[in-house]
């Protein structure tokens, strides 16, 4: 899974820019993005054009009676993405892309959750593959989600984590976009580990486990966990 992730108001812009789009003027630097928060991302309107727009992270599919349950719809499995009821109509009409400067994932030892921070080796900015979609309350009232996709990690992610979020290149990430595909076997050859000599993963803070913390210090290196160490905070319920 992807429970939180990083983005850098330059890297937004630096993408936006590519991309494009005007830049989202409200937001600030995140360093412990969670699963419940308003984040930003980049999809097609009707027209075909680009756009940046909010979107609530945990998807809320369109038939759901309540959106409290968005959060348990962080993440969305490649595998199988293209017929469960949840992400399947999403998955052929509504997918967008969101923006970071890196991700966190868990690496358990013993009884021990240990964080780290995976990046582009080059330090450049990146998007995530994801899947919006739009619900309404009886009064009418809409609410847009998302979803990030995640898929099998590459060699810099599996010594941590069984999972990773589906990152794309620029040209994966245009056909991505692209109204004209719908069809799984147009869309789901995309969602491949991203290449694992492109990538670092990093030891960091213990500070990240919980929500409240979003500063540069969550980034602060540590060395390498060790079988023994003394646990981390507790991760933060709700992720």
């Amino acid at each position: 899974m992807c429970g939180r992730y990083v983005l850098k108001r330059k890297d937004l812009e630096e993408l936006l820019r590519t991309f494009g789009i005007r830049s989202l003027e409200e937001f600030h630097s995140r360093f412990n993005i969670a699963p419940t928060t308003n984040v930003p991302a980049i999809r097609a309107r009707p027209d075909g054009a680009l756009e940046a727009v909010g979107l609530k992270w945990g998807l809320v599919p369109s038939w759901s009676r309540d959106p409290a349950g968005g959060a348990r719809l962080a993440n969305a499995r490649a595998e199988g993405i293209s017929g469960k009821p949840a992400f399947r109509h999403a998955f052929r009409q509504r997918r967008c892309l969101v923006p970071a400067s890196g991700f966190y994932e868990w690496q358990t030892i013993g009884r021990s959750k240990h964080p780290w921070f995976f990046a582009r080796r080059d330090e450049q900015p990146f998007v995530f593959a994801g899947l919006w979609e739009s619900w309404q309350d009886d009064h009418g009232l809409e609410l847009e989600t998302c979803a990030l996709i995640t898929t099998e990690p590459n060699d810099v992610v599996r010594p941590v984590h069984n999972r990773m979020p589906v990152i794309l290149a620029r040209p994966e990430a245009e056909r991505w976009l692209s109204p004209t595909l719908t069809q799984p076997d147009q869309l789901l050859p995309l969602l491949q580990p991203y290449p694992a000599a492109e990538m670092i993963g990093i030891p960091v803070s213990a500070r990240v486990n919980r929500v409240s913390n979003d500063g540069p210090e969550c980034l602060d290196p540590v060395p390498p966990p060790k079988p023994g160490d003394p646990p981390p905070p507790q991760l933060a319920l709700g992720l």
